[in-house]
């Protein structure tokens, strides 16, 4: 089990292989401005395990995926450069975990277990 708050994976679904190496980046929304709070990379298994604090306040996140880059890594082009899922936290629901399905074309997500 994680530390963090939210974590996420990405799953490649052309290949059916987790995407690995894609930067993601944690933000809220404070008084109708973004915040950075974590940054991180997934991992071999296209896993972001620790992204930010095992606690948030109840309000809006949003995390930010550089997709781009990871298809320029992998020499194939792509219409998202980049994917933005924002989401709602209830500081009294323990865990979050945000799962992107990804294809050059297109992405899917769902609230994860």
């Amino acid at each position: 089990m994680s530390d963090s708050h939210v974590t996420t994976h990405i799953l490649d679904t052309t290949t059916g292989r987790p995407a690995v190496g894609v930067s993601v980046v944690l933000e809220a929304l404070h008084d109708e401005t973004w915040s950075r709070m974590a940054t991180g990379l997934t991992d071999a298994d296209g896993r972001v395990k620790v992204l930010g604090p095992s606690s948030l306040q109840s309000g809006v996140y949003r995390l930010r995926f550089d997709t781009g880059s990871y298809f320029a890594g992998i020499s194939q082009d792509t219409f998202f450069p980049e994917v933005s899922l924002t989401f709602t936290v209830d500081s009294a629901q323990a865990h979050y975990h945000v799962p992107l399905l990804l294809s050059p074309f297109a992405y899917s997500t769902y609230r994860g277990s």
